[in-house]
């Protein structure tokens, strides 16, 4: 980005300014690291639950609603999941040794060391 451009807020900054929402931009990652990602798969079942319209501001509705249906707690626990996954990537498992480790170890908000001990149980 060019240093003339750094404090001028996209459309997207502004359009939710004025609505009170603050945009906070992630970096580009896998969804089991962005726990933004899950809060939006849950709002899109809950929004499926939703009968079929072709009004726009029914539409539109819907969506508020299922938004407004994910529970604080999923989120939390979408967030404390995809700080596991970090982790687990970060001590160098990867794919199926780390959603074992995940699903293994949820009640840790980070991965234990012995966990490279059980996995060498389980080869």
């Amino acid at each position: 980005m060019q240093p003339d451009f750094v404090d001028i807020k996209s459309n997207l900054e502004l359009a939710c300014g004025i609505r009170g929402y603050k945009v906070l931009f992630l970096p580009k990652f896998h969804c089991k690291l962005n726990f933004i990602e899950q809060c939006w798969g849950y709002a899109k079942r809950m929004y499926r639950q939703f009968p079929p319209n072709s009004s726009e501001a029914i539409l539109e509705q819907n969506m508020l609603k299922a938004l407004d249906a994910v529970p604080l707690t999923s989120m939390r626990k979408f967030a404390t999941r995809s700080l596991r996954f970090m982790d687990a990537y970060r001590k160098g498992l990867r794919g199926k040794q780390a959603a074992y480790a995940v699903k293994r170890y949820r009640g840790h908000r980070t991965l234990p060391l012995s966990l490279f001990e059980d996995l060498n149980t389980l080869n």
